[in-house]
């Protein structure tokens, strides 16, 4: 039997590489209309002026890291753990990585894809909660590159995977060494509080129809029962927040810094968990392990223990192995963790 070539994109954010890189990658950011959702030629024209504002902060931002973002580094990593599982198959897999705005981009993985002339491509966004702002951006844009070029092989896109058994399964044990750690450390006089921090989006991206805050909700309320069904595990509360607000418009709520105020009156410990993100980079490294830290001491907030990004553990990798092979063998173009459309009717920006 012939071995089948499949290539296996994963999408990701992107981040800047260096000084010099930042300003070029917020541009890059701003002027995507799913991002910021104004006209062409307006657009450029506003990116161009937001980027130019907010390079001096963001420098200062990737200073903490060494002057440039981890992200691409991190995602290989994880590309190379699922290159190795994904070898033990009959199949011959390749994984590749597409950032949506910075190197490497769709444009040159989709020339490296059609020198490897697979006979299948699984699009997978290291994004397990959809949204039209991340997951539909990078979607719309491998298929713009993919199209310039004539790169026109059968193609399956893994839409969503919030409630995927091995993502559930890496937060979870994650979240109950910390609570049990706490019980050891010394048995807190209130429940533990762990904060599952999410990016934020704008009201008006979510009453337009996006599910991503459905899906981050199904997440944590998928790990919470988990959680409460484990023997030995202290009891807490656990809400679902979000971080990164940008701009002037309304986003969802409540935002993590507004639970680590409340945190801090009511002299709770905190477990932050990076419920939205796969892979460790500005948002997790300065933004909570700097910035909300700080913050939380100056609330009164005396324990804060930011857990990982899950990224390469064996659960996590090991349930996109999975997804992958699902996808592999269907014939359908679209799929999310439980087969076809996973997301109720009312949110139209499915790709469904």
């Amino acid at each position: 039997m012939t071995r089948k070539k499949i290539a296996v994109v994963l999408f990701n954010l992107g981040g800047p590489d260096n000084r010099d890189s930042v300003k070029p990658f917020l541009f890059n950011l701003f002027n995507d209309p799913d991002i910021l959702g104004i006209s062409w030629p307006l657009r450029p024209l506003i990116a161009g002026l937001i980027s130019s504002l907010r390079a001096p902060t963001a420098r200062k931002i990737y200073a903490h890291l060494g002057g440039s973002s981890p992200l691409l580094a991190n995602t290989k990593a994880q590309s190379n753990a699922l290159s190795r599982l994904l070898n033990e198959e009959e199949d011959e897999y390749q994984v590749f990585v597409v950032m949506r705005y910075w190197h490497p981009r769709s444009d040159e993985t989709a020339r490296q894809i059609q020198d490897f002339a697979p006979h299948r491509i699984i699009l997978l966004p290291l994004y397990p909660q959809f949204s039209k702002t991340t997951t539909g951006s990078s979607c719309k844009d491998w298929k713009r590159a993919a199209r310039k070029i004539g790169l026109d092989v059968p193609t399956t896109t893994i839409c969503c995977y919030p409630t995927v058994p091995g993502l559930i399964a890496a937060q979870k044990e994650q979240v109950k060494q910390a609570l049990c750690g706490l019980q050891l450390d010394s048995a807190p006089r209130s429940r533990p509080r762990v904060l599952f921090s999410a990016h934020g989006l704008p009201k008006r991206t979510v009453a337009g129809g996006d599910p991503y805050q459905w899906q981050v909700e199904q997440t944590v309320a998928r790990i919470v029962v988990e959680l409460k069904d484990t023997p030995d595990v202290p009891d807490f509360d656990g809400i679902v927040c979000y971080q990164s607000r940008v701009g002037p418009m309304e986003w969802i709520g409540p935002p993590t810094t507004g639970e680590l105020t409340r945190a801090g009156k009511d002299g709770v410990p905190v477990i932050v968990v990076p419920i939205a993100f796969v892979s460790e980079h500005a948002e997790t490294l300065v933004e909570l392990d700097v910035e909300y830290r700080r913050f939380a001491q100056e609330q009164g907030v005396t324990t804060y223990i930011r857990l990982p990004a899950v990224g390469v553990s064996a659960p996590f990798i090991g349930a996109l192995k999975d997804l992958i092979k699902e996808a592999a063998g269907s014939d359908t173009s679209l799929r999310s963790c439980e087969g076809l459309r996973l997301c109720p009717q009312e949110f139209a920006h499915c790709l469904q």
